[in-house]
C-alpha cells in the first residue's frame, strides 16, 4: 500500500476550496512549519518520523489538510514544542466537522430530553459508521472520499450524548421502512439492526417502531425533532411544519409535541418494537 493511501486514512481530512475553516488551518500549518524549521528538520525527515510522506507534511503546513489530534500530540513531543502545537487541539477538533454539525452537537449536548421521529432513514444518533457512510456515499452531487469521512466522523461524534452524566431522556420512533432499506448492503443493515437492539436496552432510551401496515399515521408530514433544555426552553423542527424551520415558541412546540405524542401512541411499545427488530434480523 502506498504512503498516499495511508496518509488519507490516518492524516486527517482535506480542506475543501472555500471552506470556512481554511484560515484557521493555515495558522495551524504555519505553527507546525515554524517548530519543524526551528528544530532543523526537513519535511521529509519530519514525515518519516511521524509515519507520513513528505507531501502530506507539506499539505498540513500549507493548511490544505486537517491533521488529527493524535498527530498534534506526537508532533509537539517530537519537535519539543513545549505545548505550542498541542494547544491547537481545540481549533483542529472544531475544524474537523462542518460548522452546522458542530452547532447541532453543541445543541444536543445541552438538551435534557430529545424526541426524534424518522420516516426516511435511521436517525443520525442511532446510525452505525457503516450505515452513515453508505448514506453519504449516495449523496448527489457526489462527495469526495475526504468529505464523506469527515461527515461520518462528525455524525459519530454526536454519539457522545449517550455517555453524558446525568443521562438525558431520549425517545426515538422509526418507521418500519427505515429498518428495511439495505443501504450499504445486507451486512451493514444487519449490524445496524443489532445496534438498534443494543441502544434500545439503555435505561434512558425509548425506541419504538411504527409499522407500515397501520391504517393511521400521525407522521405523514415528515420527521420531527424536539430538544428540551434545563431552563424549560425547547427547540423543534419538522419537515412538514413551519416551512421546515427551527421553532422555539410555546405554540409551535405544542403542535410538534402533539404530533409526536400521537406517533408514539400509534407505534409499537418499546418491548414489542425490540421483538419486531429481532424478527427483521432473523429474515436477513
Amino acid at each position: 500500500m502506498s504512503n498516499d493511501v495511508n496518509d488519507v486514512d490516518e492524516a486527517g481530512w482535506a480542506v475543501e476550496p472555500g471552506d470556512e475553516m481554511a484560515p484557521t488551518m493555515e495558522i495551524v500549518g504555519s505553527v507546525l512549519k515554524f517548530h519543524r524549521e526551528a528544530a532543523g528538520i526537513t519535511p521529509a525527515e519530519f514525515g518519516a518520523a511521524m509515519g507520513y510522506g513528505e507531501d502530506m507534511i507539506r499539505k498540513m503546513e500549507r493548511g490544505t489538510r486537517i491533521p488529527k489530534v493524535q498527530f498534534l500530540y506526537r508532533a509537539d513531543e517530537f519537535l519539543n514544542a513545549k505545548g505550542a502545537i498541542k494547544v491547537l487541539k481545540k481549533h483542529v477538533e472544531e475544524a474537523r466537522y462542518p460548522k452546522k454539525v458542530v452547532a447541532l452537537k453543541n445543541t444536543e449536548a445541552r438538551a435534557v430530553e430529545l424526541l426524534m421521529y424518522s420516516n426516511h432513514n435511521i436517525q443520525g444518533l442511532l446510525q452505525t459508521p457503516e450505515y452513515a457512510r453508505a448514506l453519504f456515499e449516495m449523496t448527489q452531487p457526489v462527495l469526495s472520499p475526504d468529505v464523506v469521512e469527515r461527515e461520518v466522523a462528525a455524525r459519530m461524534a454526536r454519539k457522545a450524548i449517550f455517555e453524558r452524566e446525568p443521562a438525558p431522556t431520549l425517545s426515538f420512533v422509526q418507521e418500519q421502512v427505515t429498518l428495511e432499506r439495505p443501504y450499504g448492503g445486507k451486512m451493514v443493515l444487519r449490524r445496524q439492526l443489532e445496534h438498534l437492539l443494543e441502544v434500545g436496552q439503555l435505561r434512558n432510551v425509548t425506541l419504538q417502531v411504527m409499522p407500515t401496515d397501520l391504517a393511521e399515521n400521525a407522521g405523514t408530514q415528515g420527521l420531527i425533532q424536539v430538544l428540551k433544555f434545563p431552563d424549560g426552553t425547547a427547540l423543534g423542527r419538522s419537515d412538514g411544519a413551519f416551512n421546515g424551520r427551527p421553532v422555539s415558541s410555546l405554540r409551535e412546540l405544542r403542535i410538534l409535541e402533539l404530533r409526536y405524542g400521537m406517533i408514539r401512541a400509534q407505534a409499537l411499545p418499546p418491548r414489542e418494537s425490540q421483538a419486531f427488530i429481532k424478527q427483521m434480523l432473523g429474515r436477513l
